[in-house]
């Protein structure tokens, strides 16, 4: 991938902004640690979104903005009171902006273990193939 055709763009934060987004919810909403892979035929994005399952996330894409988003609820356990916290319970929220290069339809999710991974295949223009070479 070179730097002039990117196929995402990824921006840091830890927090998510307000910027666009309302929420009726009191709880921190925070971005998902995420890594992102390239092989031939498909970008792979996993991402950190620990206490989530597939009843609580959303995948959704608009316009090339891939948006994840996911709504955690804290497990509260009964007879205990918490003394000291260092684990935070939040929302997730994270977009990343796709080229043209992605098979939009293809797109796939999976969650296990509070890990999300996205699935990307490049469409057939975009694949690395191999042109034979012919004598003369």
């Amino acid at each position: 991938m070179t730097d002039t055709t990117k196929t995402l763009e990824v921006e840091k934060q830890e927090l998510a902004s307000s910027e666009g987004l309302e929420s009726t919810r009191d709880c921190p909403c925070f971005v998902p640690q995420a890594d992102i892979y390239e092989v031939d035929d498909q970008m792979v994005i996993v991402c950190d979104v620990p206490g989530a399952d597939e009843n609580c996330v959303e995948v959704s894409l608009e316009k090339n903005i891939l948006t994840i988003n996911a709504v955690i609820e804290p497990v509260l356990l009964e007879g205990y009171t918490l003394t000291f916290a260092e684990y935070q319970v939040g929302d997730y929220h994270r977009s990343f902006r796709l080229s043209e290069e992605i098979d939009r339809e293809k797109i796939q999710a999976v969650v296990k273990d509070g890990v999300l991974r996205l699935y990307l295949p490049k469409s057939s223009e975009a694949r690395t193939r191999k042109i034979e070479v012919k004598s003369a």
